[in-house]
């Protein structure tokens, strides 16, 4: 049986909004772009979950889950994906990335 991941309600939200955001400042011009960013950071999540590459998540992270994956968008973006897993179940609680105001407590 292969993994299930499973998006916690805040998750889904975060990634539907960025979207959104990624349009409207015009990070992108076109809206399938921005879609297409937002499915690079669920693909990646989809294809290591469950790999050796997730850490533990620092102290002040653990509230939004016990681990954490690390995706490199470009050269000026991370993001950092939390969850929990429990017989190969997971569940993405969190997402940020190092623009974030909550970005300095994860360094």
């Amino acid at each position: 049986m292969g993994e299930i991941i499973i998006y916690a309600d805040s998750a889904e939200e975060t990634l539907t909004e960025l979207v959104d955001l990624l349009y409207d400042f015009k990070y992108f011009g076109f809206r399938n772009s921005a879609v297409e960013y937002t499915m690079k950071i669920v693909d990646f999540i989809d294809q290591n979950i469950d790999k050796p590459i997730t850490k533990n998540s620092p102290g002040p992270f653990q509230k939004f889950g016990r681990k954490y994956l690390r995706y490199k968008a470009n050269n000026k973006t991370f993001w950092y994906i939390f969850f929990d897993e429990k017989d190969n179940r997971f569940i993405i609680n969190h997402i940020l990335n190092n623009h974030s105001q909550d970005f300095p407590e994860l360094l």
